[in-house]
């Protein structure tokens, strides 16, 4: 259930991003629409690494040490 959940938030991060893409051919500047659109993708990765951070604290995922 909670990577199901990360993979949500990872997706959504992703469509933000593309809108935002989208909305700076489209409006070519003249709205801001992009601000919008990047200012949620960066409010969504932050929540998605504090859910990190939490799901580790509490056990509902397990780092494996790769880099050690």
């Amino acid at each position: 259930m909670f990577k199901l959940l990360v993979v949500l938030f990872l997706a959504s991060v992703v469509f933000s991003l593309g809108s935002g893409l989208y909305y700076m051919m489209k409006d070519k500047g003249q709205s801001d629409r992009v601000v919008r659109a990047l200012t949620w993708r960066i409010g969504i990765s932050l929540f998605l690494f504090v859910l990190l951070l939490v799901g580790a604290q509490v056990g509902l995922i397990e780092p494996h040490g790769v880099m050690g």
